[in-house]
């Protein structure tokens, strides 16, 4: 029954033998509502909750309602093999692990407050199409907002997916928020060097309390993602475009948030997408043969040494401000997001040679993101290649960063570390480049 409904609006579902999961259509005035009726969280016993056929879930007040009727039965068949499906997480196929963001969260429709779905039960509530690709298990690892990810968080993570794979799971889906997910990607490729099948992360940049949000495509897209991909890697799937036709899946160590609010905000960069998920037609089309097959076993190398800085190259960074870093005996060791093709002022150029021979690596990449550093160009590139810094060939500077924290947690001689950090473990380095990789490349 409508377990999930209280007073007014539960009199109403009852009285008319309506169930959640049935197909109704409400009459408001000259406006006719249709969809699947879902549970409802609210604290308002006046709300029905209702998806539409596009996907999105909306909150409707009894008030003003001048019908409601029931279109279409949910059969008792389906509603007990759902129960039978939810229940059986010891069996799942895909593993979906939440650490927060709002891309599993349930909302409150008289508040429009949301909070993460806890259970696997909430996320096949919010999500009922999810049952008809893979069987499913949900975890909340833990709650936090993207810019509060840590290392620490990141070595968890990692450890969850490895306990997900041991289980019997066959891709893993880790729902976390957009701002650092890039940084999250590099960690668990880094991390999890071998893989049975692929971990994919999924956040959402609208809330799903918006008309607009791109929450319940993307969780889909990326359990279709975890149940046909054919690769054993860390990737990024998000929306692809601003309207709602297909979503991209990137390989995580290639991929950046290109903008602050719109849907289809994540790229690859120096890189084709692995593929793109055809979302209504339940499939997924390889874009990107170049990828690391499955393992029959998934390893666990999780640790990281923070100790490093990304520093942004800018005209007039101050000489002083750098040396009092470079002597701080906890750096070990840092990236520069340098200008062009891998530059910073040559009044720089000694303090860095001091700092690599001290020990401290310190490598270049470039701020233009797409495109690779190339210091054999230019005077002052040389000069700084002939002080110890390391070209770091395509790598994207956040990419670059996550990697020297896992190398230094490794390796403690500096040649070593260079040697690390300039070969290609997974897929981080791209040995080489077409033109057309710029700005984007186009999958109508």
């Amino acid at each position: 029954m409508q377990e999930n409904y209280k007073g007014k609006a539960y009199d109403i579902l009852k009285n008319l033998n309506i169930e959640e999961g049935d197909l109704i259509e409400i009459k408001k005035g000259d406006l006719r509502i249709r969809g699947i009726l879902l549970p409802s969280y609210s604290k308002d016993d006046r709300i029905f909750v209702i998806k539409l056929d596009n996907g999105y879930n909306i909150g409707i007040s009894i008030d003003n309602i001048t019908e409601i009727k029931p279109i279409e039965k949910k059969s008792s068949k389906d509603r007990e093999s759902e129960r039978r499906e939810v229940h059986n997480g010891a069996k799942s196929e895909i593993k979906i692990i939440s650490t927060g963001g709002t891309i599993v969260s349930r909302v409150e429709y008289e508040t429009g407050a949301v909070r993460p779905a806890l259970t696997t039960e909430e996320i096949i509530q919010f999500l009922p199409e999810i049952n008809e690709i893979a069987k499913v298990d949900a975890e909340v690892l833990f709650s936090i907002l993207s810019e509060n990810m840590k290392p620490e968080f990141w070595v968890k993570i990692a450890e969850s997916v490895k306990k997900a794979f041991d289980e019997g799971n066959t891709g893993i889906v880790i729902a976390h928020g957009t701002d650092t997910m890039a940084y999250t990607a590099s960690a668990l490729a880094f991390s999890l060097r071998s893989l049975q099948g692929p971990v994919v992360l999924v956040g959402s940049q609208r809330s799903s309390d918006r008309p607009s949000s791109d929450s319940a495509i993307n969780l889909l897209s990326a359990v279709i993602t975890a149940k046909y991909a054919p690769f054993g890697e860390v990737v990024v799937n998000m929306h692809a475009e601003s309207s709602d036709t297909y979503a991209l899946v990137h390989r995580g160590v290639k991929v950046r948030k290109m903008h602050s609010s719109r849907r289809d905000a994540f790229q690859s960069v120096n890189d084709k997408p692995l593929a793109k998920v055809l979302w209504k037609e339940r499939k997924l089309v390889m874009l990107n043969e170049k990828y690391i097959s499955k393992k029959d076993e998934t390893l666990l190398d999780a640790k990281f040494d923070n100790r490093v800085f990304l520093l942004y190259y800018y005209p007039g960074l101050d000489r002083d401000f750098l040396e009092q870093m470079l002597t701080n005996t906890k750096i070990r060791g840092i990236i520069i997001a340098g200008t062009g093709l891998g530059h910073t002022s040559s009044d720089h150029i000694e303090l860095f040679r001091k700092a690599t021979k001290d020990g401290i690596f310190i490598g270049m990449t470039t701020q233009c993101l797409f495109g690779r550093v190339n210091m054999n160009v230019y005077t002052t590139g040389r000069q700084l290649l002939d002080a110890g810094v390391t070209p770091l060939e395509d790598m994207l500077p956040e990419v670059a960063l996550v990697k020297l924290m896992w190398v230094l947690a490794h390796e403690q001689d500096l040649e070593k570390i260079q040697n690390l950090m300039i070969t290609n473990l997974v897929g981080e380095i791209n040995p080489r480049h077409t033109l057309d990789l710029f700005p984007r490349w186009s999958y109508e």
